[in-house]
């Protein structure tokens, strides 16, 4: 059996969400993904609730949600999230105690398979890559403590390219199922600042879907990648998704 993952940063509720929302709810339909994991979800708003109802409404996927606040400042404000139509067998978090992030994992049950989804969010592309190799350290030993399920995939922005120690230190567990760019977009403010000012648009791969154990990537493309047909200045958000199909092998 095959079935669809994606992943995408909400970018909370900054840069237009009430207008972005609906290109993302409009790209949800197209994909029609079985498991789709949130970085910055929008806690006060609720974000991930809405993108759950929206699907629902419009385009009749209903899917549970999961979702974890991060801790210290940011938990009031931003949170990680899954919603998946499989039913969920548990769940569990981790506090990585490094820059307010947590890890969230959703074991769910495909047919007679059980499959741990996780989703972070590390440190700012803007920081130092130590920071985030210590994390992908502390990631991969909580993966390992959870050694009965052997399908596994970790999805989210891990605001790192594969030649950086920290998705090269992932790289030897996981294989990323795509690579191309996904930050990031010319998504602006209302006054016409873009995103990121200082970097280049679509200029590096940092946000990802790693698969281990028995899976197979049969397509995976970057996703949430179309601006509205009226404003070239509005995307989904600051970053494009990814997608991938995946089946058991």
């Amino acid at each position: 059996m095959g079935f669809r993952v994606t992943t995408l940063n909400l970018e909370q509720d900054h840069k237009r969400w009430d207008d972005r929302r609906e290109l993302i709810v409009g790209q949800l339909g197209e994909l029609k993904p079985d498991i789709f994991c949130i970085n910055e979800i929008c806690i006060p708003r609720q974000t991930g609730r809405y993108l759950q109802h929206a699907a629902k409404e419009r385009h009749g996927l209903e899917y549970n949600l999961v979702q974890q606040s991060k801790i210290g400042g940011l938990s009031v404000v931003d949170g990680e999230g899954i919603l998946t139509r499989f039913p969920v067998r548990e769940t569990a978090n981790f506090d990585y105690r490094a820059r307010e992030s947590v890890a969230q994992v959703a074991r769910v049950e495909i047919e007679s398979h059980l499959v741990d989804v996780y989703v972070t969010h590390l440190y700012g592309s803007v920081g130092r890559d130590s920071f985030r190799l210590y994390q992908v350290e502390q990631l991969l030993d909580w993966i390992g403590s959870r050694d009965d399920v052997e399908a596994k995939v970790v999805c989210g922005d891990f605001n790192a390219t594969l030649d950086m120690a920290s998705a090269a230190l992932m790289a030897t567990r996981f294989k990323p199922s795509q690579t191309e760019p996904t930050g990031f977009t010319p998504l602006q403010e209302k006054d016409g600042v873009p995103s990121h000012p200082d970097w280049e648009r679509f200029d590096r791969c940092i946000d990802y879907i790693w698969v281990a154990g028995p899976l197979k990537v049969r397509a995976s493309e970057v996703c949430f990648n179309k601006p509205s047909l009226d404003d070239y200045s509005l995307w989904p958000s600051d970053h494009m998704g990814v997608w991938a199909d995946l089946e058991f092998e």
